[in-house]
């Protein structure tokens, strides 16, 4: 018990912390790093081929990322419970 107070007591303090100490910060993708990097090495760089879909905003964008990763996780989360159960019916059916 005293464990588990303890364990949400720190995971409150990292929510709170970056608050406390006034922290700010871009939080930028690699994407456009990357893009102003090219930019500079070769500035006549043409892309071979362009997004097809454009998202209205950067919070749609972030949304997107979030959402595929999530479904992501639960695809794999899915398939490693399955074997898992399959693996303990079998192990019961001896």
């Amino acid at each position: 018990m005293k464990k588990n107070g303890l364990i949400l007591l720190l995971v409150g303090l990292l929510v709170i912390m970056p608050f406390v100490f006034g922290v700010t910060g871009d939080f930028g993708g690699s994407d456009g790093q990357a893009a102003s990097v090219i930019s500079e090495i070769a500035p006549d760089y043409q892309p071979w081929i362009e997004p097809i879909f454009e998202p209205a905003s950067g919070e749609i964008e972030s949304l997107l990322f979030t959402l595929q990763g999530s479904l992501g996780s639960a695809v794999i989360f899915y398939i490693l419970g399955f074997y898992q159960g399959r693996r303990r019916r079998h192990a019961t059916d001896r």
